[in-house]
Formats: C-alpha cells, sequence, structure tokens
C-alpha cells in the first residue's frame, strides 16, 4: 500500500525511545513492501542523517523545527486564548499543513500514518463519497496521563496550569481516536487512558475498544547482541534524553535518594549518566565528586559504557508508554533495577527477569543485590535477553500489524480505485 507517514522526530538514528520505536514500524512497512513517503519535523543536527531515509522512502520531505523558550511562551499564551494545548499549538507550522495538503491533493494514499499525537492535526478530516486514506493514529503515549502523573512534582501555582493543559490534550486524543479509523497503543494501561479519554469528551455509551489496538514497542535483538561485563564492576549506568522532564526527574530522585545508600554499602561504586542534554545540577554534581558521578552528554556508541557497568538502574517516577532503554537492556544482556511505573507494558517477571522497586531503601538494597551476586546478575541478564528475543523483537512483534493493514485494505475496498493527479 501506499503510504504518508508523518512524524514529528525524524526516525533515524534509532538512538532515543521516539525513533527507535518509529525506526522499526519504518523497517516493517518496507518489509511488507508498502510504498513510504515520509514527512517529518527535522532539527539542525538531524539534516545529517536524511540521506538514510532518502535511500528507503519513495519520498522524503524534511520541515525545519527550532524551539525556543520565547516560542515556547507564545504557544502557551494562543494555548490559553484558543483552548487547544499548548503541545499541538507549539507545533503547529504552516509549512508543514501546506506540505502536507500539496502531498494529498496531488497524490492518492491508502493510509496516512500520524506518528505522535501533534501530527494528527496535520491529517485532514473525512469527505463523503470519495477515495478515503485509512487513518492509523500511533499513540507512543496517553500524553494526557503523563502530565497528570507529572503534576505532583511541580510548584503548587504552576498546578492549576498543568491541570488545564492535562485536561485539553485528554479532550483532544479523545476526539483523535473517536475520528481516526484506528490507534496504535502500547500498553493496556495506555489503551485504558486513551479509552477514558474518549468516554471523557463525548456521548455516554460509544466504543472504541475493537479500534484500539496494543502493539509494544520493538527493538532489533540482531543488532543489539549481548556485551561482555566486567563480573568484578562497581559501574551503574544510568540514560537518557535528559531535556525530558520525566527522564532528568528519575535520575534526580536516584541521585538524592537512593545513590547515597548504595555508596555507604559500597563506597568505591560509581554512577555513569549518559543522555543528551543533561541539566547544571548533574554538571556540578560530577564535578563536585567525580569519582562518584560521571555525566557523559550524548554518546553515539553505547557498547563500551554496557562492558563497563554491572547494571542499568531505570527509575521512572512518571510517564506512559514502554522504557526502550529497557528493552534494549534486555536485548544486550544487562541487568536492569527500575520501577513499577518504568515496568509498565513489559512482560517481565520481577525477581528473575528483572529487579523492580518503588522506594529508595527497596531500590538501593536491589542495586546492592545486584552488584555483589554474580549469580544474580547472570540470571537476569539471560532472562532478560531471552524475554527481548521472544516477544520484543521487531520482527516478532510487529507481526500484530497484520491485523491492521488487514482492516485498511478491508476499508480501502469500499472505494474505487482511483490515482491522484501525479498519479496519472
Amino acid at each position: 500500500m501506499r503510504v504518508l507517514l508523518l512524524t514529528q522526530i525524524l526516525p533515524y538514528p534509532p538512538d532515543a525511545g521516539p525513533r527507535v520505536k518509529t525506526w522499526h514500524v519504518l523497517k516493517d512497512m518496507l518489509a511488507r513492501e508498502h510504498e513510504v513517503t515520509l514527512v517529518s519535523f527535522v532539527r539542525k543536527d538531524e539534516k545529517q542523517h536524511l540521506n538514510v531515509l532518502e535511500s528507503l522512502c519513495k519520498q522524503v520531505v524534511a520541515i525545519p523545527i527550532r524551539r525556543s523558550r520565547l516560542k515556547d511562551i507564545r504557544s502557551w499564551i494562543l494555548s490559553i486564548v484558543t483552548g487547544r494545548s499548548f503541545l499541538i499549538v507549539r507545533d503547529d507550522l504552516r509549512e508543514m499543513r501546506t506540505v502536507i495538503k500539496t502531498l494529498i491533493d496531488q497524490n492518492t494514499y491508502d493510509i496516512i500514518y500520524a506518528d505522535q499525537l501533534s501530527m494528527t492535526q496535520f491529517v485532514p478530516p473525512k469527505k463523503d463519497g470519495i477515495h478515503q486514506p485509512y487513518r492509523i493514529f500511533d499513540a507512543h503515549n496517553a500524553t494526557w496521563m503523563i502530565i497528570d502523573r507529572m503534576r505532583e512534582g511541580y510548584a503548587w501555582w504552576l498546578r492549576p496550569l498543568l491541570t488545564a493543559e492535562m485536561q485539553r490534550i485528554k479532550q483532544y486524543e479523545g476526539r483523535i481516536v473517536r475520528e481516526f479509523d484506528h490507534t496504535l497503543a502500547v500498553t493496556k494501561i495506555d489503551r485504558a487512558a486513551l479509552r477514558a479519554a474518549v468516554d471523557g469528551s463525548h456521548e455516554a455509551g460509544i466504543s472504541v475498544l475493537g479500534t484500539i489496538s496494543v502493539i509494544p514497542i520493538a527493538v532489533d535483538t540482531e543488532d543489539l547482541i549481548p556485551v561482555e561485563q566486567i563480573p568484578t564492576s562497581r559501574e551503574i549506568l544510568t540514560l537518557g534524553t535528559l531535556h525530558y522532564k520525566p527522564n532528568a526527574d528519575g535520575i534526580r530522585w536516584f541521585l538524592r535518594n537512593v545513590f547515597p545508600l548504595v555508596q555507604g554499602e559500597i563506597p568505591e561504586v560509581r554512577l555513569t549518566i549518559v543522555g543528551k542534554n543533561p541539566p547544571d545540577e548533574f554538571l556540578a554534581l560530577a564535578r563536585e565528586i567525580p569519582e562518584s558521578v560521571v555525566v557523559t552528554g550524548y554518546v553515539k556508541d553505547l557498547a563500551p559504557h554496557f562492558e563497563r557497568s554491572a547494571l542499568i538502574v531505570v527509575p521512572v517516577l512518571a510517564g506512559s508508554g514502554m522504557r526502550v532503554r529497557i528493552l534494549e537492556a534486555f536485548a544486550r544482556g544487562m541487568p536492569v533495577v527500575t520501577t513499577s511505573i518504568g515496568l509498565e507494558g513489559i512482560e517481565a517477571h520481577p525477581g528473575s527477569d528483572v529487579m523492580v522497586a518503588d522506594t529508595p531503601f527497596a531500590f538501593a538494597s536491589s542495586v546492592i543485590q545486584i552488584l555483589r551476586d554474580t549469580n544474580l546478575q547472570n540470571e537476569l541478564s539471560k532472562n532478560g535477553r531471552k524475554l527481548a528475543m521472544r516477544r520484543y523483537d521487531w520482527r516478532i512483534a510487529l507481526r500484530a500489524m497484520d491485523g491492521v493493514y488487514g482492516a485498511a485494505q478491508a476499508h480501502l475496498a469500499g472505494f474505487p480505485k482511483t490515482r491522484g493527479r501525479k498519479d496519472r
């Protein structure tokens, strides 16, 4: 089929959670021999990677986007005035609207695939009686639930603003799930949250259960091979995009509440924090105690850090969706300690595949246990790798897209076979 894929972030290289997810969805589309036109926002440092995507897709159109504090303030004001979500207003660029409209006017697509919530605003409404592309919304997360969980971590005077934004997002997500032909959620929890958004934004009695599929995030276990770890390592690794507040907040909680407890038992322990745009306080702490905390910033090749580390910690206090960091750690055979929220949507067994703890003392105890027990390290490593191969490799996990593409073909069968002006 002919697919118009709209992405908020360039899906290559697969070096962050949203990219990893979309990259494997794109690979699956191409493996099924779909013809893909990709339209994506692009940041300055991403332009160097466009040639890879151009070699794979029929066409790639990149729309430059640049964020700034001034633009965010303007978007907040416009959001309050118009009643639209800040996250939607912020990405509402005229250039993107113009490009997508032109492509749809000049071509006939079988599927319009909106990847992440902000891209749904560029998909035109349905028109009766003419060829209708099958419209898919890939949610990545239930965004309203992320904001809901984050509110308590902000100052009291900011919480009303976040509550208002959460309500706007929830209403918008509910409308999109109602109006699109199919929605993809990555966990059952997200599916329930998206259904709740529909129930809260429309008349009672509507059912969208059949139009929301749960398809997990996938990784490539052929590319992510187990690393050779140092058995006596006392190094802990954590990683993530650090300008994303839930990631930074989780690591901040670990640094303040958990790491000192681990140091009390194992003084030589060291924490390495890997990720783009680390907060200033992380950098200051690394300068203050360089023997205990290392902050690297963005790292292209993670393998050396995996090899030096005994385990990965993924302290998640708020969020939605699935943690790609955990899936990639499993694929590499790395022991993982995370929280209950961090493990949401991942079919791993605490104690055998992964360690799960939600209090500082319990989290520290799990870390200490792994550092001291090489048998436990080996068991977690082996079981995590098996789980990644059996359940989360993209060649297996994305087989569930068979039903979605089958529904698209059934939908298209109800329209005459036509071509756009360019196709003729």
